[in-house]
């Protein structure tokens, strides 16, 4: 039976990850890198597809897990008839070649245990050829190779092209696997000692999570978050992918299939302003230097996107041997959706910059020559219709997003520029395009028979990331107009008090066929909105409910089905992820501020501080 997707727990080593399941099988691990190819590709078809899987002979669910204190380190309880035993995985921040550690832990009584190994290279497509070598078993097809070993040895034997073994463990004692992945024509990479491993992963991670400055009521969470964020970032470069996996579905059995293992721009701002929030300026100063990097070359040529090192050729391609999650097909690599025009980048590229340059990041010399010219560009595209924040593959709209980020671009540049008058640039011209824009997005894309704003202009549907405009300062939160796209958003986009990003009736916006889940990101903004409109009381009630949502050891997905109550999509879900953080840290400011009076009435909280980085007003 497929498990759930919320059933898994992550692993990593800050350049690619791995997911496993509550059996203590690892159904998806991608080598090298987070974009590499599968070797364990379970996930998305059968176990020929390539899984490893770690636990008592005969044995199914494990009784517990957890992560141990704030790390990546997982461990996996099974309580058995004849005792006790616990499964430790982690990756080691790699020196030279990528390991997963396996350390196997008897806890009481003596129990009897079982490896199975599949390896599969090329998404499940390869069966690679496997030998012994000096105490190994060694996998090899084409570019790759998996060394596997055990401390101490333990009874291994190929069946059915499959790596078995088998032993027993009893109180105190431990037998450790390490598989190590390097390219095949290169020397063998020399060996771990998985305990010390383990110990340095640990001090790793508690030093980590150690800079943490929140410490707020929900600290464990917003930790985990980060912890998961951090496990999301491409150490050699600090991109962060926007979730580890490809292709898990939107919609159980359809086709809303994408990977997400790219660094997408429009990330770049919640991102920044949850990292720095949260104090971690290293990351937040290495994320805005992979933008920087990224986006470096004509503006005319910006994409939405870009590989974990900046590589902008992301190829879309089907895998028609992978079945998919749940029946889910097709299974697809790359994105073509990097083809796309999506103007609201250029917003969230600048306003990235300003963020950081409020923060006080380190300057970089050629950073506002480089916003000047995406200003140049964004004046003169601004007018034209675009694909939008959520990629639909229908036809081009003038999204209301798209241009609010327009007039961000402006108003950043414009508070920049008074900021530092020394900086070149004609300061008057960005203050009448920020004018232009606001302008026509109040007339062409304002519904003043139901108060909202609208997803597009002359449409009559509406789309959470509107409510973005309270956030980046657009509308001040008391703005009649405001209040009433947060209500329209609430009444007609919600599900069982979660939010859609918009409707997919008739398939009329998106071009594709089918239905989702409520979209998890869409629902901490509506925390946010509520907040930010006084109504603090209803906002901390939703930012709970999310809570809820999360997995055992404190995962979300993209998204929620609340029918089925389970979640969906690509996962761990970076934007969900950031969406708590900041919707924790906003509540946070919220109890900071508030008067000391319990029952302040809701006027009082109308200008409660908004997300990491935003506008307190519309400029």
């Amino acid at each position: 039976m497929t498990q759930r997707i919320e059933d898994y727990a992550l692993i990593g080593d800050l350049q690619t990850a791995a997911l496993v399941g509550m059996d203590g099988s690892i159904d998806w691990l991608c080598l090298p890198r987070f974009d590499s190819a599968a070797c364990f590709a379970a996930l998305l078809g059968t176990e020929d597809n390539g899984h490893w899987r770690l636990a008592p002979k005969g044995a199914g669910r494990c009784t517990s897990r957890g992560y141990r204190g704030d790390s990546l380190v997982l461990e996996t309880v099974w309580e058995t008839r004849t005792g006790t035993v616990k499964v430790v995985d982690f990756m080691p921040q790699r020196d030279q070649a990528p390991d997963v550690v396996r350390i196997v832990e008897g806890v009481s009584g003596t129990v009897e245990m079982s490896s199975v190994l599949r390896l599969r290279f090329d998404y499940g497509n390869i069966v690679p050829w496997v030998r012994r070598v000096d105490g190994h078993r060694v996998a090899v097809a084409g570019p790759d190779s998996i060394w596997l070993r055990s401390e101490p040895e333990v009874r291994t034997w190929g069946q059915q092209f499959s790596t078995c073994s088998a032993f027993e463990v009893s109180e105190g004692e431990q037998v450790a696997f390490v598989l190590t992945w390097h390219p095949s024509h290169e020397v063998r990479p020399s060996q771990i000692d998985p305990f010390e491993a383990l110990e340095h992963t640990l001090e790793d991670w508690a030093e980590w999570a150690g800079r943490c400055t929140y410490q707020g009521p929900y600290r464990e969470a917003v930790l985990r978050s980060l912890i998961t964020l951090k496990a999301m970032t491409y150490a050699p470069t600090g991109g962060i992918v926007a979730a580890v996996t490809t292709s898990l579905p939107e919609e159980l059995g359809g086709v809303r299939n994408w990977d997400y293992r790219f660094c997408w721009l429009r990330d770049s701002t919640l991102t920044l302003g949850a990292l720095i929030a949260a104090g971690y300026l290293d990351e937040a100063a290495e994320w805005r230097d992979w933008l920087l990097r990224a986006v470096a070359g004509d503006p005319a040529d910006l994409q939405i996107m870009y590989g974990l090192a900046g590589e902008r050729r992301l190829p879309e391609a089907e895998l028609p041997w992978l079945r998919g999650y749940a029946g889910s097909s097709p299974v697809r690599t790359g994105n073509a959706a990097v083809e796309q025009l999506q103007l609201d980048v250029y917003g969230e590229v600048i306003d990235s910059l300003w963020l950081a340059r409020e923060a006080g990041l380190p300057a970089q010399r050629h950073a506002w020559n480089l916003q000047l010219s995406l200003l140049g560009f964004l004046e003169s595209t601004w007018r034209q219709p675009d694909e939008g924040l959520w990629e639909v593959r229908g036809p081009r709209r003038h999204f209301v997003h798209s241009k609010v980020m327009a007039w961000v671009a402006a108003d950043r540049a414009v508070r920049t520029m008074e900021d530092d008058p020394s900086l070149p640039g004609d300061v008057n011209r960005w203050r009448r395009m920020r004018d232009e824009v606001h302008k026509d997005v109040c007339e062409n894309g304002y519904d003043p028979v139901r108060n909202t704003f609208t997803q597009s202009y002359g449409s009559k549907e509406l789309d959470a990331a509107v409510l973005l405009m309270l956030r980046f300062g657009f509308l001040p939160p008391d703005d009649p107009r405001a209040i009433g796209t947060v209500d329209a958003i609430r009444e007609e986009l919600g599900h069982n008090g979660f939010i859609h990003r918009y409707s997919t009736e008739g398939a009329a916006v998106d071009g594709l066929p089918g239905e989702e889940g409520t979209f998890l990101v869409c629902s901490f903004w509506m925390a946010d909105a509520l907040l930010m409109t006084g109504r603090v009381k209803e906002a901390r009630e939703l930012f709970e409910r999310l809570l809820a949502l999360r997995n055992d050891v404190g995962l979300l997905a993209e998204e929620y089905d609340a029918s089925a109550g389970r979640q969906l999509g690509n996962y761990p879900q970076a934007f969900s992820h950031i969406g708590l953080v900041n919707t924790a840290l906003a509540l946070e400011r919220e109890n900071a501020d508030a008067p000391a009076a319990p029952d302040a009435p809701a006027d009082a909280l109308a200008e409660a501080p908004d997300g990491a980085g935003a506008a307190d007003t519309a400029g």
